[in-house]
């Protein structure tokens, strides 16, 4: 898609121009390699981003029928932590998503975890990210199916980020929620009973936070007991039964955040910020400034001072160590989906809910067609890839297919 021949420069995105994470990949990785141990699963990661988009991957020789115009172009690794392959995966997951919104407020609603669990999340990455996404819907779950606050089944897009700004390890969960139920004859939509101040998720936060906080430990305790945690580093001595008792004791004692921000105005809202959290990997290479005498220059945006844009310094070693700290082990599903939008129910359900708001059926007797990926480019950016950049009116067809070159790449000693 994108084009690496230096015949080819009106089409290159600006942003590309700069430092990337491949390129400290590249120039670092060795040094930081022949001094750190990583899981073999790393190494695939390592390689796919600073091979993306090199001929490394294969590619292609487009030209123009027209003029004669010859562009080369390279392959994308696809791989979900790259921060240059997530643009076109995004619009097409926006795309199936769309027809699944329903004629309701939604709202946004955000679980963290203590920074004290931080060391016994990087150590144990599967349990407590499964425990936290199961802790989050049980939550919603419980609540709304009590009549006091909705009394209906209620739906969850949750999204699991691990990181903060400054790609510290913060692991939490973004929210989508909607305002309101199936009923449990499934006759009705059920909205919440304190949907008058708009401003505000109908179960108030404080409720929220003490019954997620009680669900996650009672599953933390469940995977203790049943062997399933690791213990090693700075968290070894949580081995000793009567460590991990007092540990489980602090946590109860300290403060959950979760927290519900304004609703959406609408169904275009939800997809705007689904667009923006879905697809994001740790760090962007247009937040990358420079990277001189052994450090990376990068934004960020400081929550803690009103919003503020600052730029953060960080020794390349120890920017390195903290985008690997956002590798999700392999096969971890970072979208998940629970009650009305779980994947084995929606189509029924999610039928029976427009049915009964009103909202007719979307797609009703077609089969949805997958667009492909000069579809969904044109989609994106408004430009044509198959355009000749050159003279503007013929169309640029594949002339040459070139493989994939299997070069050694970074690997376990």
């Amino acid at each position: 898609m994108k084009s690496h021949s230096q015949k080819w420069s009106k089409n290159v995105d600006p942003a590309q121009s700069g430092v990337e994470v491949a390129d400290i990949f590249r120039e670092y990785m060795p040094a930081y390699l022949a001094e750190h141990k990583l899981p073999l699963h790393y190494y695939r990661v390592i390689n796919a981003i600073q091979s993306c988009r090199t001929s490394v991957l294969g590619g292609h020789i487009d030209a123009c029928k027209l003029c004669g115009f010859e562009r080369h172009s390279y392959n994308s690794c696809g791989n979900r932590h790259c921060p240059k392959c997530r643009a076109l995966a995004r619009e097409q997951w926006l795309l199936d998503r769309k027809d699944e919104l329903l004629p309701v407020t939604y709202y946004h609603a955000v679980f963290t975890l203590p920074d004290l669990l931080n060391p016994l999340a990087l150590v144990n990455e599967r349990v407590i990210y499964n425990i936290l996404f199961q802790s989050a819907w049980e939550t919603i779950s419980k609540l709304c199916h009590d009549p006091k606050h909705l009394g209906a089944l209620s739906g969850l897009i949750a999204i699991l980020h691990t990181w903060g700004q400054t790609l510290i390890d913060h692991p939490h969960l973004h929210c989508i929620i909607p305002g309101g139920g199936l009923s449990e004859d499934q006759k009705k939509w059920t909205y919440p009973k304190k949907s008058k101040k708009k401003k505000k998720f109908f179960i108030h936060v404080n409720i929220i936070s003490d019954l997620y906080k009680k669900i996650f430990l009672s599953y933390l305790k469940a995977a203790y007991k049943d062997g399933e945690l690791k213990f090693s580093g700075q968290i070894a001595y949580l081995n000793d039964s009567d460590e991990f008792r007092a540990f489980i004791n602090k946590l109860y004692t300290l403060r959950w955040v979760t927290y519900c921000k304004r609703p959406f105005g609408g169904p275009e809202q939800v997809l705007e910020y689904l667009g923006r959290y879905t697809h994001r990997v740790a760090i962007s290479n247009n937040r990358l400034i420079k990277v001189e005498n052994g450090r990376v220059y990068f934004k960020y945006r400081d929550y803690r001072d009103g919003g503020q844009i600052k730029v953060m310094p960080l020794e390349v070693f120890e920017f390195i160590r903290r985008f690997l700290l956002h590798i999700l082990p392999c096969g971890f599903p970072k979208i998940r989906y629970y009650g009305l939008l779980c994947s084995r129910m929606k189509n029924i359900l999610l039928r029976i809910c427009r049915l009964i708001l009103g909202a007719g059926l979307m797609n009703e007797g077609l089969k949805i067609v997958k667009r492909t990926w000069q579809e969904l480019y044109f989609e994106l950016t408004g430009t044509d890839p198959m355009l000749c950049p050159n003279c503007g009116q013929g169309r640029m067809i594949t002339i040459s297919i070139f493989p994939r070159i299997y070069a050694a790449g970074f690997g376990p000693p």
